[in-house]
C-alpha cells in the first residue's frame, strides 16, 4: 500500500535501549509484553512479544515497507499463544538505512530466520499479510518447513504477474476519470500528479479497505511506512509495478508445502479470490476462506469473524511441525 507522509517516523522516535517489559491487566487475566530492538544486516529492527506458552504465532506486515500496526488486533490470539509482532528493516519503529542495497527480498528473509533463531522457536506458525505472505513462503522454501506448524496466508501476494493482471483489471473497472488518470500517469512517469492520488484513493477505497473510516492502527501503519523500501520493491502504487520484485512468483514452490495452509482473501480484495483459489489448488493441504463484502483488510472489516477463524486453524495444527534436526 503506497502513501506519501510528510514526516516519516524516525525509528529514534520509538528505539529504547535494552528490551521494555509490560504486563498488561484485562480482567483476572494477566498478559506479558515485551518490545526489543534485534541487530540484522544493516540495521536494527523493532519486535514485540505478546502473551506466553503455546506454538508461537511470528506475524509477517505487508508493503514491503509497512509497519506491523495493523496488524496488532491479531495480539488478542495472545491468550493462547505467544504473538510475535515486528516492523521490518526500513519502516516503522525499525532502522531506515539509506542503502538501497538492502531492499532485497533474500535479504527479508534472512532477516526473518535471524528473529526466529534470536527467539529460540523451535516450533511456530507464521501468518503473513499481503506481501507477508510471499516472505512466508520463501522463508520455507530458503529454511525449509520443519519448524513451522502450520501458514495462514491472508490477502496472499504469491505471484508478481499474477497479482499485476489482477489489479489491471480493478484498473478498468474504475470510473472513466479515474482510469485514464492512471493510464496518463503511468504514461508520462509523473506519479506526483494529484490526479494520480485522487485515482490511488478510489483505488483503495474499493480494494485495500472498504470501512468508511479508516481504523486508527492502519492510518500509524501509513504514516509510519518506508517509502523508499516500497519503492525500490514494489512501485509508486498497489497496480503500478515497477520496483525489482515486478517478476517474482513462488507459485512453483506451492506443492511442495508440506504444512497445512489456510488462504483467506476478501471478496473485492486486491488479492483476488479466483487467484487465492488458484493458489489453494496448487498447495495440497490447505483450503481458502472468502470474506463476503471485504476488502484487502478483511482481517479489520471483519475482525471477529477473521480472528475466530485463525484462532480455530491455529488450535486445529498446534501439534504439527516438528524441530529441525
Amino acid at each position: 500500500m503506497s502513501t506519501r507522509p510528510d514526516k516519516p517516523f524516525p525509528s529514534s522516535h520509538f528505539s529504547q535501549p535494552g528490551p521494555r517489559l509490560f504486563i498488561i491487566s484485562e480482567g483476572s487475566c494477566l498478559r506479558t509484553m515485551k518490545e526489543e530492538m534485534l541487530k540484522v544486516e544493516g540495521g536494527s529492527i523493532w519486535y514485540r512479544m505478546a502473551g506466553n506458552g503455546g506454538v508461537p504465532l511470528v506475524v509477517l506486515h505487508g508493503g514491503p515497507g509497512t509497519t506491523h500496526d495493523y496488524l496488532d488486533n491479531l495480539e488478542a490470539l495472545s491468550d493462547e499463544r505467544t504473538v510475535v509482532l515486528y516492523d521490518q528493516l526500513g519502516g516503522g519503529r525499525s532502522d531506515r538505512p539509506a542503502d538501497r542495497d538492502l531492499w532485497k527480498v533474500d535479504r527479508f528473509a534472512e532477516e526473518l530466520d535471524a528473529l526466529i533463531r534470536h527467539l529460540g522457536f523451535k516450533r511456530f506458525h507464521l501468518l503473513g499479510q499481503s506481501w507477508g505472505t510471499m516472505l512466508a513462503v520463501l522463508y520455507a522454501r530458503k529454511y525449509g518447513q520443519n519448524g513451522i506448524a502450520s501458514l495462514v496466508l491472508s490477502a496472499p501476494y504469491l505471484s508478481s504477474p499474477l497479482w499485476e493482471a489482477d489489479q489491471r483489471r480493478h484498473v478498468d473497472d474504475l470510473p472513466e476519470k479515474e482510469r485514464k488518470a492512471i493510464l496518463d500517469c503511468e504514461a508520462s512517469g509523473d506519479y506526483s500528479s494529484p490526479a494520480y492520488a485522487e485515482a490511488m484513493d478510489v483505488f483503495y477505497r474499493r480494494h485495500v479497505c472498504r470501512m468508511p473510516v479508516w481504523p486508527e492502527n492502519l492510518n500509524r501503519t501509513l504514516q509510519g511506512m518506508g517509502m523508499d523500501v516500497y519503492n525500490t520493491m514494489w512501485g509508486p502504487s498497489e497496480f503500478t509495478l515497477t520496483g525489482n520484485m515486478k517478476n517474482l512468483d513462488v507459485t512453483p514452490f506451492l506443492p511442495d508445502l508440506r504444512v497445512p495452509v489456510l488462504y483467506t482473501c476478501g471478496e473485492f480484495d486486491e488479492a483476488t479470490p479466483d487467484t487465492s483459489r488458484r493458489y489453494s489448488e496448487l498447495t495440497p493441504d490447505s483450503r481458502v476462506l472468502i470474506f463476503a463484502g471485504a476488502s484487502h483488510m478483511h482481517h479489520l472489516e471483519m475482525e471477529i469473524e477473521y480472528l475466530a477463524a485463525v484462532r480455530d486453524f491455529l488450535g486445529k495444527n498446534k501439534d504439527r511441525g516438528r524441530a529441525p534436526e
